[in-house]
């Protein structure tokens, strides 16, 4: 099990990346104590099965750059393998501004070929690779050094499996003609704007029962305060409040340090000092903020409007599509994709793209009476009208 803790070793690893046609990756991290993720090991694996083809790179180490790796990700003749990609290219794009590309997400893949709503990686390794993964060191700390030798052996799991379950699926793309589906969903994490957080959106991550324009801008300037004062020192934003505080102090909109004080959910650290003082700058602003700045969400589908037998067709359209391409439903459409069309709505991912082939054609021609479905066995038929 080679550790790499130089950059020049390092570099001479990535020389014989390459040439070859793809290199598995994975990382860990930690992020409990901090805003953005600390990167604290990443593997790499080059096709084959020797044990010199997969190493640990160490970026803890001091004096080691990563712009050997680097120069890697950026090469368009060498696919980069990872299993659930998201977190892993948030790490790279945020301390490097890289995103590796070419990009091969097995999970995604592993959707598009029928094996399920968002895989497992255990699972994908017993399935394909017909070995286990021994978990036992999933949660445990990566900053911490030395790694122990069943550190090591679990992280080199994560890239030397992953080879072989790569090469199924990408075989079972080309014979089934799906590269272009699992392209257009790979299209999401190779957008920067995936990975950038920025403090004045952040109120839309924050659910409330309230859509009163006044009570948002209240709760869309206490998540931005939030945002930036968690990124500007990389703390957790839970650190500073929580999100149930957050609407606590929205409904109550506190004037003082001694209305702080009254809260029920916020924690005593933030009842004082620079995070009260934000606090109650930002209640202010949202409470004064000109009528026409108030943000406004956009109103769900009115029910009334949603044809519930025709949601109920379009759920069973779903779920016979699903089963004839042998795809997971919730890659295709959410139950919420299909109350929008059953209401009218055409603005819906699932009308488009790979989608629209699959299923979405299919769903406006039902919208519109031009098919019926039909049970046939344990089947369901589309019948022409």
């Amino acid at each position: 099990m080679q550790t790499i803790t130089t950059t020049d070793a390092l570099a001479a690893f990535c020389a014989r990346a390459k040439g070859q046609p793809y290199v598995s990756v994975d990382t860990e991290f930690l992020r409990e104590r901090t805003y953005y993720s600390k990167l604290c090991l990443v593997q790499l694996a080059l096709p084959g099965k020797d044990d010199a083809d997969a190493v640990l790179i160490d970026p803890l180490e001091d004096g080691l750059s990563l712009e050997p790796l680097l120069e890697v990700f950026r090469d368009p003749n060498i696919v980069k393998v990872f299993h659930a990609a998201r977190q892993d290219l948030e790490i790279f794009f945020i301390d490097n501004r890289v995103i590796p590309a070419p990009l091969f997400d097995t999970q995604v893949a592993a959707m598009v070929c029928g094996f399920g709503e968002q895989v497992g990686y255990e699972t994908l390794v017993k399935r394909i690779a017909k070995a286990q993964v021994d978990k036992s060191s999933r949660f445990t700390d990566w900053s911490r050094r030395p790694l122990t030798d069943a550190q090591k052996k679990y992280a080199l799991a994560d890239v030397t499996h992953l080879r072989q379950i790569y090469e199924f699926l990408n075989r079972k793309l080309h014979e089934s003609g799906r590269d272009r589906w699992v392209a257009e969903e790979l299209g999401v994490l190779m957008d920067p704007e995936t990975y950038i957080t920025r403090p004045h959106e952040a109120w839309m991550r924050v659910k409330t029962r309230s859509s009163s324009p006044r009570f948002l801008a209240i709760v869309r300037e206490l998540a931005a305060f939030r945002e930036d004062f968690a990124q500007s020192r990389n703390i957790p934003r839970s650190r500073v409040f929580k999100d149930d505080a957050l609407v606590e102090l929205a409904s109550t909109k506190p004037v003082t340090h001694q209305d702080l004080g009254r809260s029920r959910l916020l924690l005593r650290e933030a009842r004082k000092g620079e995070i009260a003082d934000g606090i109650l700058a930002a209640v202010d602003r949202g409470v004064n903020c000109p009528k026409e700045d108030l943000p406004r969400v956009e109103e769900e589908a009115d029910k009334a409007q949603v044809n519930p037998a025709l949601a109920d067709l379009l759920r069973v359209l779903l779920k016979a599509k699903t089963e004839d391409f042998g795809v997971a439903s919730k890659l295709i459409a959410q139950a919420a994709d299909l109350d929008r069309i059953a209401s009218g709505a055409r603005d819906v991912a699932a009308l488009s793209g790979w989608r629209r082939e699959v299923f979405g054609e299919d769903a406006l021609r039902l919208c519109d009476g031009r098919i019926a479905l039909a049970a046939k066995g344990k089947t369901v038929k589309v019948i022409e009208i």
